[in-house]
Protein backbone atom coordinates (compact mmCIF):
# COMPACT_ATOMS: atom_id res chain seq x y z
CA UNK A 1 0.00 0.00 0.00
CA UNK A 2 3.25 2.22 0.32
CA UNK A 3 4.22 2.08 -3.34
CA UNK A 4 0.22 2.61 -4.20
CA UNK A 5 0.91 5.39 -1.87
CA UNK A 6 3.68 7.14 -3.72
CA UNK A 7 1.11 8.13 -6.53
CA UNK A 8 -2.23 7.50 -5.14
CA UNK A 9 -1.28 9.88 -1.70
CA UNK A 10 -5.24 11.27 -2.17
CA UNK A 11 -6.84 8.66 -1.98
CA UNK A 12 -4.35 6.51 0.88
CA UNK A 13 -5.26 9.29 3.04
CA UNK A 14 -8.79 8.49 2.94
CA UNK A 15 -9.05 4.93 2.67
CA UNK A 16 -6.91 4.37 5.81
CA UNK A 17 -9.94 5.82 7.77
CA UNK A 18 -12.62 3.45 6.02
CA UNK A 19 -14.00 0.38 7.71
CA UNK A 20 -11.73 -1.62 5.65
CA UNK A 21 -8.26 0.25 6.39
CA UNK A 22 -8.85 0.10 9.72
CA UNK A 23 -10.50 -4.00 10.27
CA UNK A 24 -7.54 -5.12 11.67
CA UNK A 25 -4.18 -4.60 13.51
CA UNK A 26 -2.12 -4.58 16.27
CA UNK A 27 -4.09 -4.51 19.47
CA UNK A 28 -2.65 -1.18 20.99
CA UNK A 29 -4.12 2.01 22.52
CA UNK A 30 -4.87 3.64 19.46
CA UNK A 31 -6.18 0.68 18.00
CA UNK A 32 -8.85 -0.02 20.75
CA UNK A 33 -11.86 1.99 20.81
CA UNK A 34 -13.26 -0.17 24.20
CA UNK A 35 -13.21 1.81 27.39
CA UNK A 36 -11.61 -0.23 30.34
CA UNK A 37 -12.33 -0.63 34.55
CA UNK A 38 -14.31 -2.13 36.79
CA UNK A 39 -17.64 -2.17 34.20
CA UNK A 40 -15.56 -4.00 31.95
CA UNK A 41 -16.01 -7.34 33.59
CA UNK A 42 -18.00 -9.92 31.55
CA UNK A 43 -19.71 -13.43 32.77
CA UNK A 44 -20.40 -15.91 31.08
CA UNK A 45 -23.66 -17.71 33.16
CA UNK A 46 -23.38 -21.15 31.09
CA UNK A 47 -19.59 -21.40 31.66
CA UNK A 48 -19.38 -19.97 35.17
CA UNK A 49 -16.56 -18.07 33.83
CA UNK A 50 -15.85 -14.18 34.42
CA UNK A 51 -13.40 -12.34 31.76
CA UNK A 52 -11.58 -9.20 32.28
CA UNK A 53 -9.83 -7.29 29.82
CA UNK A 54 -7.32 -4.66 30.64
CA UNK A 55 -4.35 -2.75 29.60
CA UNK A 56 -1.01 -3.32 31.35
CA UNK A 57 1.96 -1.24 30.31
CA UNK A 58 0.69 -0.97 26.69
CA UNK A 59 -0.10 -4.42 26.27
CA UNK A 60 -3.69 -5.59 26.61
CA UNK A 61 -5.03 -8.54 28.17
CA UNK A 62 -7.77 -11.17 29.14
CA UNK A 63 -7.97 -12.61 32.67
CA UNK A 64 -10.38 -15.39 32.46
CA UNK A 65 -11.56 -16.60 36.20
CA UNK A 66 -14.38 -18.44 38.00
CA UNK A 67 -15.57 -17.69 41.93
CA UNK A 68 -17.01 -20.12 44.48
CA UNK A 69 -18.06 -17.40 46.72
CA UNK A 70 -15.56 -15.35 47.74
CA UNK A 71 -12.51 -17.64 46.09
CA UNK A 72 -10.96 -17.80 43.09
CA UNK A 73 -10.40 -21.62 42.08
CA UNK A 74 -9.56 -20.44 38.71
CA UNK A 75 -7.33 -18.00 36.78
CA UNK A 76 -6.01 -17.76 33.27
CA UNK A 77 -4.50 -14.68 31.71
CA UNK A 78 -3.76 -14.21 27.81
CA UNK A 79 -2.07 -11.50 25.72
CA UNK A 80 -4.16 -10.13 23.05
CA UNK A 81 -2.16 -9.59 20.17
CA UNK A 82 -4.76 -8.17 17.51
CA UNK A 83 -7.96 -6.71 17.22
CA UNK A 84 -10.44 -7.15 14.49
CA UNK A 85 -12.71 -4.57 13.70
CA UNK A 86 -12.77 -0.91 12.54
CA UNK A 87 -15.09 0.12 15.34
CA UNK A 88 -18.12 0.97 13.78
CA UNK A 89 -19.81 -1.80 15.18
CA UNK A 90 -17.22 -4.06 17.22
CA UNK A 91 -13.79 -5.14 18.28
CA UNK A 92 -12.98 -8.49 18.59
CA UNK A 93 -10.03 -9.50 19.91
CA UNK A 94 -7.06 -12.17 19.00
CA UNK A 95 -4.44 -14.45 20.56
CA UNK A 96 -1.60 -15.47 18.45
CA UNK A 97 -0.22 -18.68 19.61
CA UNK A 98 3.24 -19.45 18.44
CA UNK A 99 1.64 -18.16 15.06
CA UNK A 100 -1.75 -20.16 15.85
CA UNK A 101 -4.52 -17.65 15.89
CA UNK A 102 -7.71 -17.93 18.08
CA UNK A 103 -10.71 -15.83 18.91
CA UNK A 104 -10.73 -14.46 22.32
CA UNK A 105 -14.03 -15.11 24.21
CA UNK A 106 -15.07 -11.16 25.03
CA UNK A 107 -15.94 -8.27 22.12
CA UNK A 108 -16.26 -4.75 22.72
CA UNK A 109 -19.48 -3.67 21.11
CA UNK A 110 -19.04 0.48 20.04
CA UNK A 111 -22.13 1.12 19.22
CA UNK A 112 -23.50 0.56 22.86
CA UNK A 113 -20.65 1.18 24.26
CA UNK A 114 -20.47 -2.35 26.30
CA UNK A 115 -18.34 -5.57 26.94
CA UNK A 116 -19.80 -8.60 26.25
CA UNK A 117 -18.88 -12.28 24.93
CA UNK A 118 -18.05 -12.54 21.48
CA UNK A 119 -20.57 -13.47 18.32
CA UNK A 120 -21.18 -16.99 18.87
CA UNK A 121 -19.50 -17.88 22.63
CA UNK A 122 -22.48 -16.90 24.59
CA UNK A 123 -24.14 -20.35 25.60
CA UNK A 124 -21.22 -22.43 23.65
CA UNK A 125 -18.17 -20.85 25.09
CA UNK A 126 -15.29 -22.48 23.52
CA UNK A 127 -12.89 -20.15 25.31
CA UNK A 128 -9.73 -19.64 23.90
CA UNK A 129 -10.00 -22.53 21.32
CA UNK A 130 -11.75 -20.57 18.43
CA UNK A 131 -9.15 -21.16 15.40
CA UNK A 132 -9.11 -18.29 12.64
CA UNK A 133 -9.08 -20.18 9.48
CA UNK A 134 -8.10 -18.40 6.12
CA UNK A 135 -11.48 -17.97 5.59
CA UNK A 136 -12.11 -15.45 8.62
CA UNK A 137 -9.10 -13.77 7.97
CA UNK A 138 -8.91 -13.54 4.09
CA UNK A 139 -12.02 -10.69 4.46
CA UNK A 140 -11.05 -9.46 8.20
CA UNK A 141 -7.90 -8.60 6.68
CA UNK A 142 -6.14 -8.34 3.66
CA UNK A 143 -4.00 -11.73 2.96
CA UNK A 144 -1.45 -12.97 5.61
CA UNK A 145 1.43 -15.32 4.77
CA UNK A 146 -0.46 -18.89 6.12
CA UNK A 147 1.67 -21.76 6.88
CA UNK A 148 1.24 -24.27 4.21
CA UNK A 149 -0.87 -27.42 5.30
CA UNK A 150 -2.09 -25.03 8.27
CA UNK A 151 -5.38 -24.28 9.46
CA UNK A 152 -4.52 -20.85 11.44
CA UNK A 153 -0.86 -20.87 11.81
CA UNK A 154 0.49 -17.69 9.89
CA UNK A 155 4.32 -16.26 9.02
CA UNK A 156 3.14 -12.42 8.51
CA UNK A 157 0.05 -10.38 9.44
CA UNK A 158 -0.96 -7.65 7.55
CA UNK A 159 -2.91 -4.96 9.63
CA UNK A 160 -5.45 -3.90 7.80
CA UNK A 161 -7.03 -4.74 4.01
CA UNK A 162 -4.84 -3.30 1.34
CA UNK A 163 -4.86 -2.04 -2.01
CA UNK A 164 -4.67 -4.79 -3.86
CA UNK A 165 -7.82 -6.64 -2.34
CA UNK A 166 -10.26 -4.62 -4.90
CA UNK A 167 -7.16 -3.84 -7.43
CA UNK A 168 -5.59 -7.24 -8.10
CA UNK A 169 -1.81 -7.72 -8.53
CA UNK A 170 -0.14 -4.40 -8.57
CA UNK A 171 3.30 -5.56 -9.97
CA UNK A 172 2.45 -4.92 -13.67
CA UNK A 173 0.84 -1.27 -13.07
CA UNK A 174 4.00 0.00 -10.77
CA UNK A 175 6.35 -1.13 -13.59
CA UNK A 176 4.37 0.11 -16.02
CA UNK A 177 4.20 3.57 -14.85
CA UNK A 178 7.36 3.87 -13.52
CA UNK A 179 8.46 3.27 -17.42
CA UNK A 180 6.75 5.92 -18.46
CA UNK A 181 3.97 3.29 -19.75
CA UNK A 182 0.86 6.32 -19.03
CA UNK A 183 -3.09 5.30 -20.08
CA UNK A 184 -5.60 8.08 -20.25
CA UNK A 185 -8.00 6.15 -18.11
CA UNK A 186 -10.70 9.07 -19.31
CA UNK A 187 -10.49 7.54 -23.16
CA UNK A 188 -9.35 3.49 -22.23
CA UNK A 189 -9.25 1.24 -19.66
CA UNK A 190 -5.15 0.63 -17.93
CA UNK A 191 -5.83 -3.24 -18.33
CA UNK A 192 -2.70 -3.44 -16.63
CA UNK A 193 -4.76 -2.66 -12.74
CA UNK A 194 -8.27 -3.99 -11.87
CA UNK A 195 -10.43 -0.72 -11.51
CA UNK A 196 -13.55 -2.17 -10.21
CA UNK A 197 -15.83 0.29 -12.23
CA UNK A 198 -14.38 -1.40 -15.72
CA UNK A 199 -15.35 -4.70 -14.48
CA UNK A 200 -18.80 -6.31 -15.87
CA UNK A 201 -21.71 -5.77 -13.25
CA UNK A 202 -21.36 -9.99 -12.15
CA UNK A 203 -18.03 -9.28 -11.46
CA UNK A 204 -18.12 -5.87 -9.68
CA UNK A 205 -20.72 -8.18 -7.48
CA UNK A 206 -18.56 -10.83 -7.17
CA UNK A 207 -15.45 -9.07 -5.58
CA UNK A 208 -17.59 -7.08 -3.17
CA UNK A 209 -19.34 -10.68 -2.37
CA UNK A 210 -16.27 -12.33 -1.56
CA UNK A 211 -16.59 -10.83 1.91
CA UNK A 212 -20.25 -9.17 1.81
CA UNK A 213 -22.05 -12.12 1.12
CA UNK A 214 -21.14 -13.81 4.33
CA UNK A 215 -22.65 -17.65 4.35
CA UNK A 216 -21.64 -21.42 4.37
CA UNK A 217 -19.02 -21.16 1.63
CA UNK A 218 -17.57 -24.30 0.33
CA UNK A 219 -14.41 -23.84 -1.98
CA UNK A 220 -13.86 -25.98 -5.24
CA UNK A 221 -11.64 -28.71 -5.54
CA UNK A 222 -7.90 -28.03 -5.02
CA UNK A 223 -8.89 -24.27 -4.08
CA UNK A 224 -8.34 -21.83 -1.10
CA UNK A 225 -9.25 -18.72 0.40
CA UNK A 226 -6.17 -17.13 -1.19
CA UNK A 227 -7.19 -18.21 -5.34
CA UNK A 228 -9.72 -15.09 -5.79
CA UNK A 229 -8.23 -12.63 -7.72
CA UNK A 230 -10.42 -9.36 -8.51
CA UNK A 231 -12.34 -9.54 -12.12
CA UNK A 232 -12.56 -13.44 -11.39
CA UNK A 233 -16.12 -15.27 -11.03
CA UNK A 234 -16.21 -15.95 -7.62
CA UNK A 235 -17.62 -19.20 -8.12
CA UNK A 236 -14.42 -20.35 -9.68
CA UNK A 237 -12.66 -20.67 -6.46
CA UNK A 238 -15.86 -20.94 -3.77
CA UNK A 239 -19.60 -21.63 -3.78
CA UNK A 240 -21.84 -19.64 -1.40
CA UNK A 241 -25.18 -20.89 0.29
CA UNK A 242 -27.69 -19.21 2.94
CA UNK A 243 -30.29 -20.64 4.32
CA UNK A 244 -33.65 -20.10 3.44
CA UNK A 245 -36.48 -19.44 5.95
CA UNK A 246 -40.23 -18.09 6.09
CA UNK A 247 -39.07 -14.90 7.76
CA UNK A 248 -35.77 -14.36 5.75
CA UNK A 249 -37.30 -11.13 4.21
CA UNK A 250 -37.34 -9.85 7.94
CA UNK A 251 -34.17 -11.18 9.65
CA UNK A 252 -30.82 -10.85 7.77
CA UNK A 253 -27.18 -11.60 9.27
CA UNK A 254 -24.62 -8.90 9.18
CA UNK A 255 -22.44 -9.41 6.22
CA UNK A 256 -24.99 -9.94 4.16
CA UNK A 257 -25.24 -6.95 2.02
CA UNK A 258 -24.94 -8.44 -1.41
CA UNK A 259 -27.92 -10.75 -0.83
CA UNK A 260 -30.03 -8.33 0.58
CA UNK A 261 -29.35 -5.80 -2.31
CA UNK A 262 -30.15 -8.66 -5.19
CA UNK A 263 -33.15 -8.91 -3.61
CA UNK A 264 -34.20 -5.65 -3.94
CA UNK A 265 -36.57 -4.48 -7.16
CA UNK A 266 -33.97 -1.56 -7.53
CA UNK A 267 -31.57 -3.91 -7.91
CA UNK A 268 -33.46 -6.50 -10.32
CA UNK A 269 -34.81 -3.28 -12.51
CA UNK A 270 -31.49 -1.56 -13.12
CA UNK A 271 -27.65 -1.88 -13.36
CA UNK A 272 -26.80 -1.13 -10.01
CA UNK A 273 -24.28 -2.46 -8.08
CA UNK A 274 -22.21 -1.55 -4.76
CA UNK A 275 -20.16 1.09 -5.79
CA UNK A 276 -23.49 2.69 -7.47
CA UNK A 277 -23.79 4.09 -3.59
CA UNK A 278 -20.41 3.40 -1.99
CA UNK A 279 -16.94 5.09 -2.67
CA UNK A 280 -14.75 2.67 -1.14
CA UNK A 281 -11.89 5.16 -0.67
CA UNK A 282 -13.88 7.00 1.70
CA UNK A 283 -15.29 6.15 5.42
CA UNK A 284 -19.31 5.90 5.79
CA UNK A 285 -19.06 8.08 8.75
CA UNK A 286 -17.55 11.00 7.04
CA UNK A 287 -19.91 10.50 3.55
CA UNK A 288 -22.58 12.65 3.32
CA UNK A 289 -26.70 11.32 2.85
CA UNK A 290 -26.71 13.52 -0.49
CA UNK A 291 -23.65 11.15 -2.00
CA UNK A 292 -27.04 7.85 -1.59
CA UNK A 293 -29.68 10.04 -1.95
CA UNK A 294 -28.68 11.19 -5.17
CA UNK A 295 -28.40 7.96 -6.29
CA UNK A 296 -31.58 7.10 -6.03
CA UNK A 297 -32.34 10.31 -8.23
CA UNK A 298 -30.54 8.78 -10.78
CA UNK A 299 -33.43 6.42 -11.39
CA UNK A 300 -36.26 7.78 -9.47
CA UNK A 301 -36.18 11.73 -10.62
CA UNK A 302 -39.25 11.98 -12.68
CA UNK A 303 -42.22 13.42 -11.37
CA UNK A 304 -44.10 10.08 -11.11
CA UNK A 305 -41.29 8.19 -9.63
CA UNK A 306 -40.07 10.88 -7.02
CA UNK A 307 -43.60 11.11 -5.51
CA UNK A 308 -43.34 9.56 -1.97
CA UNK A 309 -46.82 8.65 -0.18
CA UNK A 310 -44.97 10.47 3.23
CA UNK A 311 -46.49 13.55 4.00
CA UNK A 312 -44.06 16.67 3.51
CA UNK A 313 -43.31 17.26 6.86
CA UNK A 314 -42.51 14.21 8.28
CA UNK A 315 -40.03 14.05 5.45
CA UNK A 316 -38.51 17.23 5.93
CA UNK A 317 -38.26 16.30 9.71
CA UNK A 318 -36.23 13.15 8.19
CA UNK A 319 -34.14 15.77 6.14
CA UNK A 320 -35.85 14.33 2.62
CA UNK A 321 -33.61 10.89 3.09
CA UNK A 322 -34.95 8.24 0.66
CA UNK A 323 -31.96 5.92 1.57
CA UNK A 324 -32.61 6.35 5.19
CA UNK A 325 -36.02 5.98 5.13
CA UNK A 326 -36.05 2.67 2.35
CA UNK A 327 -32.77 1.23 4.00
CA UNK A 328 -33.68 1.53 7.90
CA UNK A 329 -31.46 0.32 10.05
CA UNK A 330 -31.89 -2.73 13.01
CA UNK A 331 -29.98 -5.16 14.17
CA UNK A 332 -28.23 -8.49 12.98
CA UNK A 333 -29.56 -12.18 13.95
CA UNK A 334 -25.85 -13.05 14.60
CA UNK A 335 -24.04 -10.20 15.80
CA UNK A 336 -26.14 -8.74 19.02
CA UNK A 337 -25.45 -5.32 20.22
CA UNK A 338 -24.83 -3.86 16.96
CA UNK A 339 -27.12 -1.40 14.01
CA UNK A 340 -26.68 -1.95 10.86
CA UNK A 341 -28.14 -0.51 7.37
CA UNK A 342 -30.33 -2.93 5.81
CA UNK A 343 -29.44 -3.26 2.12
CA UNK A 344 -32.95 -4.58 1.03
CA UNK A 345 -34.47 -1.32 -0.54
CA UNK A 346 -37.81 -1.80 -0.24
CA UNK A 347 -40.91 0.35 -0.53
CA UNK A 348 -42.47 -2.22 2.20
CA UNK A 349 -39.01 -1.84 4.15
CA UNK A 350 -39.54 1.74 5.01
CA UNK A 351 -38.54 3.10 8.50
CA UNK A 352 -41.44 3.08 10.68
CA UNK A 353 -43.29 0.43 8.25
CA UNK A 354 -45.57 -1.82 9.59
CA UNK A 355 -43.65 -4.45 8.84
CA UNK A 356 -45.84 -8.26 7.42
CA UNK A 357 -44.53 -10.93 10.31
CA UNK A 358 -44.61 -14.65 9.31
CA UNK A 359 -47.31 -16.25 11.58
CA UNK A 360 -46.69 -18.05 13.97
CA UNK A 361 -43.48 -18.02 16.16
CA UNK A 362 -40.84 -20.89 14.83
CA UNK A 363 -39.72 -20.23 10.76
CA UNK A 364 -40.23 -23.00 8.98
CA UNK A 365 -37.04 -23.80 6.73
CA UNK A 366 -37.24 -23.92 3.23
CA UNK A 367 -34.27 -25.01 2.33
CA UNK A 368 -30.59 -23.85 1.03
CA UNK A 369 -30.20 -21.64 -1.65
CA UNK A 370 -26.89 -21.03 -3.84
CA UNK A 371 -26.10 -17.81 -4.20
CA UNK A 372 -22.88 -18.14 -6.37
CA UNK A 373 -24.33 -19.02 -9.42
CA UNK A 374 -28.23 -19.60 -11.04
CA UNK A 375 -28.09 -23.27 -10.65
CA UNK A 376 -25.78 -25.75 -8.21
CA UNK A 377 -25.24 -29.36 -9.58
CA UNK A 378 -26.61 -31.84 -6.47
CA UNK A 379 -23.07 -32.43 -5.85
CA UNK A 380 -22.76 -28.97 -4.57
CA UNK A 381 -25.59 -29.09 -2.83
CA UNK A 382 -24.81 -32.30 -1.22
CA UNK A 383 -21.40 -30.34 0.08
CA UNK A 384 -23.53 -26.82 0.87
CA UNK A 385 -25.66 -29.07 3.17
CA UNK A 386 -22.93 -30.73 5.21
CA UNK A 387 -21.10 -27.20 5.52
CA UNK A 388 -24.50 -25.83 6.83
CA UNK A 389 -24.40 -28.76 9.35
CA UNK A 390 -20.70 -28.90 10.53
CA UNK A 391 -20.89 -25.05 10.68
CA UNK A 392 -23.83 -23.64 12.12
CA UNK A 393 -27.31 -26.00 12.40
CA UNK A 394 -26.52 -29.51 13.88
CA UNK A 395 -29.81 -31.17 12.78
CA UNK A 396 -31.00 -34.51 11.19
CA UNK A 397 -32.95 -32.56 8.49
CA UNK A 398 -30.08 -31.00 7.75
CA UNK A 399 -28.31 -34.43 6.93
CA UNK A 400 -31.63 -36.08 4.86
CA UNK A 401 -31.27 -33.13 2.64
CA UNK A 402 -27.49 -33.99 2.18
CA UNK A 403 -28.39 -37.40 1.45
CA UNK A 404 -31.25 -36.44 -0.89
CA UNK A 405 -28.87 -34.86 -3.23
CA UNK A 406 -25.98 -37.37 -2.53
CA UNK A 407 -28.63 -39.88 -4.06
CA UNK A 408 -29.53 -37.96 -7.15
CA UNK A 409 -25.76 -36.92 -7.82
CA UNK A 410 -24.74 -38.26 -11.04
CA UNK A 411 -21.14 -37.24 -10.27
CA UNK A 412 -17.98 -38.85 -11.01
CA UNK A 413 -17.15 -41.53 -8.38
CA UNK A 414 -13.70 -40.26 -7.31
CA UNK A 415 -15.78 -37.21 -6.74
CA UNK A 416 -18.47 -38.18 -4.92
CA UNK A 417 -16.43 -40.44 -2.46
CA UNK A 418 -15.43 -37.99 -0.18
CA UNK A 419 -18.47 -36.17 -0.20
CA UNK A 420 -19.91 -39.65 1.21
CA UNK A 421 -17.58 -40.71 3.97
CA UNK A 422 -17.89 -36.61 5.01
CA UNK A 423 -21.99 -37.32 5.41
CA UNK A 424 -21.69 -40.78 7.22
CA UNK A 425 -19.10 -39.12 9.56
CA UNK A 426 -21.51 -36.20 10.35
CA UNK A 427 -23.90 -39.27 11.09
CA UNK A 428 -21.46 -40.99 12.93
CA UNK A 429 -22.44 -44.17 10.85
CA UNK A 430 -19.02 -45.23 11.56
CA UNK A 431 -19.64 -48.68 9.86
CA UNK A 432 -20.56 -47.19 6.52
CA UNK A 433 -17.86 -45.54 6.37
CA UNK A 434 -15.81 -48.84 7.30
CA UNK A 435 -18.05 -50.45 4.31
CA UNK A 436 -17.39 -47.91 2.29
CA UNK A 437 -14.10 -47.80 2.50
CA UNK A 438 -13.38 -51.51 2.39
CA UNK A 439 -10.00 -51.99 0.48
CA UNK A 440 -8.84 -48.73 0.11
CA UNK A 441 -5.26 -48.00 1.15
CA UNK A 442 -4.50 -44.48 3.19
CA UNK A 443 -2.28 -44.17 -0.17
CA UNK A 444 -5.20 -44.05 -2.03
CA UNK A 445 -6.69 -41.56 -0.10
CA UNK A 446 -6.52 -37.87 -1.82
CA UNK A 447 -7.11 -35.76 0.77
CA UNK A 448 -6.48 -34.85 4.51
CA UNK A 449 -9.56 -34.37 5.71
CA UNK A 450 -11.65 -37.63 4.13
CA UNK A 451 -8.29 -39.58 5.40
CA UNK A 452 -9.13 -38.04 9.27
CA UNK A 453 -12.47 -39.25 8.78
CA UNK A 454 -12.02 -42.94 7.63
CA UNK A 455 -9.20 -43.07 10.73
CA UNK A 456 -11.93 -42.04 13.15
CA UNK A 457 -13.84 -44.54 12.13
CA UNK A 458 -11.37 -47.24 12.83
CA UNK A 459 -10.54 -45.28 15.75
CA UNK A 460 -14.76 -45.61 16.86
CA UNK A 461 -14.26 -49.29 16.01
CA UNK A 462 -11.43 -49.91 17.71
CA UNK A 463 -9.17 -50.67 14.93
CA UNK A 464 -6.22 -48.37 16.16
CA UNK A 465 -3.80 -49.80 13.96
CA UNK A 466 -5.88 -48.84 10.78
CA UNK A 467 -6.88 -45.79 12.22
CA UNK A 468 -3.26 -44.66 13.05
CA UNK A 469 -2.28 -45.39 9.84
CA UNK A 470 -4.99 -43.30 7.70
CA UNK A 471 -4.26 -40.54 11.12
CA UNK A 472 -0.93 -40.29 9.63
CA UNK A 473 -1.84 -39.98 6.17
CA UNK A 474 -4.03 -37.11 7.03
CA UNK A 475 -1.07 -35.89 9.03
CA UNK A 476 0.75 -35.91 5.48
CA UNK A 477 -1.96 -33.86 3.74
CA UNK A 478 -2.50 -31.23 6.51
CA UNK A 479 0.76 -31.62 8.87
CA UNK A 480 0.35 -27.79 11.27
CA UNK A 481 -3.44 -28.99 11.95
CA UNK A 482 -3.13 -29.78 15.40
CA UNK A 483 -5.87 -31.95 15.72
CA UNK A 484 -4.78 -34.49 13.02
CA UNK A 485 -1.32 -34.95 15.29
CA UNK A 486 -3.29 -34.79 18.01
CA UNK A 487 -5.51 -37.72 17.31
CA UNK A 488 -2.14 -39.64 16.20
CA UNK A 489 -0.59 -39.44 19.26
CA UNK A 490 -3.62 -40.70 21.22
CA UNK A 491 -4.16 -43.77 18.76
CA UNK A 492 -0.28 -44.65 19.21
CA UNK A 493 -1.15 -44.49 23.21
CA UNK A 494 -3.80 -46.92 22.69
CA UNK A 495 -1.37 -48.86 20.68
CA UNK A 496 1.40 -48.58 23.20
CA UNK A 497 3.80 -47.25 20.79
CA UNK A 498 5.17 -44.88 23.55
CA UNK A 499 7.99 -43.81 21.81
CA UNK A 500 6.48 -42.36 19.27
CA UNK A 501 2.94 -41.26 20.69
CA UNK A 502 5.43 -38.72 22.93
CA UNK A 503 7.36 -37.73 19.69
CA UNK A 504 3.66 -36.70 18.24
CA UNK A 505 2.53 -35.16 21.34
CA UNK A 506 5.75 -33.15 22.49
CA UNK A 507 5.49 -31.79 18.95
CA UNK A 508 2.07 -30.87 19.07
CA UNK A 509 3.09 -28.95 22.06
CA UNK A 510 6.04 -27.20 21.07
CA UNK A 511 4.07 -25.96 18.21
CA UNK A 512 1.31 -24.95 20.44
CA UNK A 513 2.03 -25.45 24.54
CA UNK A 514 -1.63 -24.44 25.25
CA UNK A 515 -3.21 -27.77 23.94
CA UNK A 516 -4.62 -29.48 26.90
CA UNK A 517 -5.36 -32.87 25.48
CA UNK A 518 -1.90 -33.11 23.91
CA UNK A 519 -0.99 -32.42 27.55
CA UNK A 520 -3.08 -35.02 29.15
CA UNK A 521 -2.76 -37.40 26.34
CA UNK A 522 1.00 -36.84 27.51
CA UNK A 523 0.04 -37.14 31.10
CA UNK A 524 -1.03 -40.78 30.27
CA UNK A 525 1.76 -42.14 28.51
CA UNK A 526 3.81 -41.10 31.04
CA UNK A 527 1.72 -42.98 33.70
CA UNK A 528 2.45 -45.99 31.73
CA UNK A 529 5.95 -45.70 31.44
CA UNK A 530 5.77 -45.58 35.35
CA UNK A 531 6.47 -41.51 35.55
CA UNK A 532 3.12 -40.54 37.84
CA UNK A 533 4.72 -37.62 39.12
CA UNK A 534 5.46 -36.13 35.45
CA UNK A 535 1.97 -37.22 34.07
CA UNK A 536 0.52 -35.42 37.56
CA UNK A 537 2.47 -31.85 36.44
CA UNK A 538 1.00 -32.28 32.73
CA UNK A 539 -2.45 -33.05 34.04
CA UNK A 540 -2.04 -30.11 36.42
CA UNK A 541 -1.50 -27.95 33.04
CA UNK A 542 -4.04 -29.29 31.34
CA UNK A 543 -6.51 -28.66 33.71
CA UNK A 544 -5.12 -24.98 34.20
CA UNK A 545 -6.37 -24.00 30.88
CA UNK A 546 -8.82 -25.83 30.45
CA UNK A 547 -10.80 -26.48 34.17
CA UNK A 548 -13.66 -28.44 33.10
CA UNK A 549 -11.76 -30.96 31.15
CA UNK A 550 -13.07 -34.10 32.41
CA UNK A 551 -10.83 -36.56 31.12
CA UNK A 552 -7.93 -34.66 32.79
CA UNK A 553 -9.16 -34.51 36.25
CA UNK A 554 -10.39 -38.43 35.79
CA UNK A 555 -6.81 -39.02 35.09
CA UNK A 556 -5.33 -37.02 37.35
CA UNK A 557 -7.75 -38.86 40.13
CA UNK A 558 -6.38 -42.00 39.17
CA UNK A 559 -3.00 -40.77 39.73
CA UNK A 560 -3.65 -39.68 43.51
CA UNK A 561 -5.44 -43.15 43.84
CA UNK A 562 -2.50 -44.71 43.17
CA UNK A 563 -0.25 -42.84 46.18
CA UNK A 564 -3.44 -43.00 48.55
CA UNK A 565 -4.21 -39.36 48.59
CA UNK A 566 -8.30 -40.47 49.15
CA UNK A 567 -8.89 -36.50 50.03
CA UNK A 568 -7.94 -35.09 46.96
CA UNK A 569 -9.60 -38.22 44.62
CA UNK A 570 -12.62 -37.10 46.08
CA UNK A 571 -12.79 -33.42 45.47
CA UNK A 572 -11.85 -33.99 41.77
CA UNK A 573 -14.68 -36.67 41.30
CA UNK A 574 -16.55 -34.12 43.06
CA UNK A 575 -15.94 -31.87 39.86
CA UNK A 576 -16.31 -34.45 37.41
CA UNK A 577 -19.94 -35.47 38.55
CA UNK A 578 -21.03 -31.80 39.20
CA UNK A 579 -20.42 -31.61 35.26
CA UNK A 580 -21.43 -35.20 34.58
CA UNK A 581 -23.75 -36.19 37.44
CA UNK A 582 -23.87 -39.70 36.02
CA UNK A 583 -20.02 -40.29 34.56
CA UNK A 584 -19.75 -44.05 35.34
CA UNK A 585 -16.52 -43.89 35.20
CA UNK A 586 -16.11 -41.25 38.54
CA UNK A 587 -19.22 -43.09 39.81
CA UNK A 588 -16.95 -46.19 39.53
CA UNK A 589 -13.99 -45.23 41.35
CA UNK A 590 -16.23 -43.35 44.02
CA UNK A 591 -18.14 -46.20 45.02
CA UNK A 592 -14.71 -47.99 45.47
CA UNK A 593 -13.49 -45.40 47.92
CA UNK A 594 -16.41 -45.63 49.44
CA UNK A 595 -15.80 -49.39 49.94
Amino acid sequence: MQTCKSCHADVHSTFIHTGMGRSFDRATLEKTDATFGEHAVVYDEASDLHYKPFFRDSQMYVLEYRLEGADTVHQRLEQIDYIVGSGQHTNSHIVDFNGYLYQAPVTYYTQEGKWDMAPGFRGDNIRFSRLLSAECITCHNHLPEQVPGSMNKYTKMPTGIACERCHGPGEIHVKEKLAGDIVDTSKWIDYSIVNPRDLSRDLQMDLCQRCHLQGIAVLQEGKSFYDFKPGMPLNEVVNVFLPRYTDSHEKFIMASQADRLRLSACYLNSEMTCITCHNPHKSIAVTGKEQYNNACKNCHDSPEESRCAFPIAERLAEGNDCSGCHMPRSGSIDIPHVNITDHYISKGNTRGAEKPKTAGTTAAFLGLEILTKDQGTALELAQGYLAMYDKYVQSPMVLDSAWAYLQQSQAPAEKQFPVEVHYFFAREDYASILQRTSGISPSEVGDGWTAYRIGEAFYQAGDFQRAAAFYRRADEWIPYHLDFKEKLGATLVQLRQLPEAEEALRWVLQENPKRPRALSNLGFARVLQGHTKEAEVYYDQAIALEPDYIQALLNKAAVRLLHKDYTTVQQLLGRILKLDPEHPQALAILQQLNH
